[in-house]
């Protein structure tokens, strides 16, 4: 089998669980490589030029997620720290809710949980409970919701919404709107513009095949301006190379949530695993990542020892596929398909794969054979 130039795996290895923690691709690799020889032969004499690559992260991401500005832009450490960011930085009142589903992850759940202190409720939508999830979320509305927040995909199902209809519906509410975006980021097309995202955050460790402890965090700028900051430090200031500030001012722009010194060498990694991306084009990405997941929908489906769990009739197909064999528990099949090399997740109701791009059909099969037979 002829594998993808970027992704010289293992050749015993067929790996589906970019949902979880990617391989890096071969430019990344060496962008690493590349990054710590400079260190170890020049320390930190090029660090103007690494600034220069902090700068296009932002434009790449700011052109991943079609956001209006690169200002928009914050590098975090990942998806938690974000989400923590808004949940501590709205000025909540006694009374106020906050929307969201049932099958979030904790990342998603746990910070808005924990206002609860503050007399902020958590609501969560049983998203099957409804004609759509959608309106499910739209359900537990009320006067009181101050913002809806939602996984744009389901990490354990694969659950797709229509983000559009969610922002339309938030935005004639005057409702926050904030998406995780960590298990759409990478793999299907993404536009806080035509979303009307208030906020999104995802790391870089899934999808975007970076490396893990660098993600993004887009504001809008009239929301960012509804936030209090929660961490201080010399980076979010507005003149952050004049260590002699005083007084000083936050940073205008969303910088202002970075509260130290930048991972530089994580920058280098995931600039590279982003210039993948853009260079092949997010369209025609998503396009074979639904693809390959619809040709293990497929497989799944002619099986008569397994059970798709995924639901394949969405009109918003999901590059998560969850299945589960009818004659062996979920966790006797995970063991099975890791012990032939079959890289994937037990999540949820079953066994979760998730494909990129840059699969062969045959590995795919091949895959769904193991774990039939």
């Amino acid at each position: 089998m002829q594998r993808h130039p970027e992704f010289p795996l293992d050749e015993t290895l067929i790996y589906l669980n970019h949902a979880a923690v990617a391989p890096w691709p071969t430019r990344t690799s060496q962008a690493v490589q590349q990054f710590a020889g400079e260190n170890n032969r020049f320390g930190s004499q090029n660090y103007l030029q690494w600034l220069e690559k902090e700068r296009l992260l932002r434009h790449q991401f700011a052109q991943l997620l079609n956001a209006p500005d690169a200002k928009d832009i914050a590098l975090v450490k990942n998806t938690s720290e974000a989400l923590s960011f808004v949940a501590y930085g709205i000025a909540w009142q006694e009374g106020d809710n906050i929307v969201s589903s049932n099958e979030e992850f904790p990342s998603n759940r746990i910070p808005w949980q924990s206002l609860a202190n503050q007399g902020v409720a958590f609501r969560e939508a049983d998203l099957a409970s409804a004609p759509s999830p959608e309106h499910a979320l739209f359900n537990l509305v009320d006067e009181h919701t101050r913002l809806l927040t939602i996984s744009s995909i389901q990490f354990a199902s694969g659950r797709r919404v229509d983000l559009e209809n969610i922002g339309h519906f938030c935005k004639q509410r005057n409702i926050l709107f904030c998406v995780d975006a960590i298990q759409s980021l990478g793999c299907v097309a993404f536009d806080v513009q035509a979303c009307q995202a208030d906020f999104v955050m995802a790391d870089g460790h899934k999808w975007l095949f970076g490396p893990e402890g660098l993600g993004v965090f887009y504001s809008a700028p009239q929301a960012r301006e509804k936030l209090s900051l929660t961490q201080y430090g010399w980076h979010m200031m507005a003149n952050i190379h004049n260590y002699e500030n005083k007084p000083w001012e936050i940073h205008p722009d969303a910088q202002r949530f970075e509260c130290g010194s930048p991972n530089m060498l994580a920058i280098h990694a995931l600039s590279a695993s982003l210039s993948l991306l853009l260079e092949a084009g997010m369209h025609t990405i998503e396009k074979q990542v639904l693809q390959n997941a619809e040709i293990l929908i497929e497989q799944i489906q002619q099986s008569t020892n397994l059970t798709l769990l995924s639901d394949a009739d969405s009109n918003l197909p999901s590059p998560i596929v969850v299945f589960k064999h009818n004659a062996l528990d979920n966790r006797t099949l995970y063991k099975k398909l890791t012990a032939a090399n079959v890289i994937c997740a037990l999540r949820g109701q079953g066994v979760r794969f998730s494909p990129h791009f840059y699969h062969a059909k045959e590995e795919l099969c091949r895959a769904v054979e193991i774990a039939d037979s």
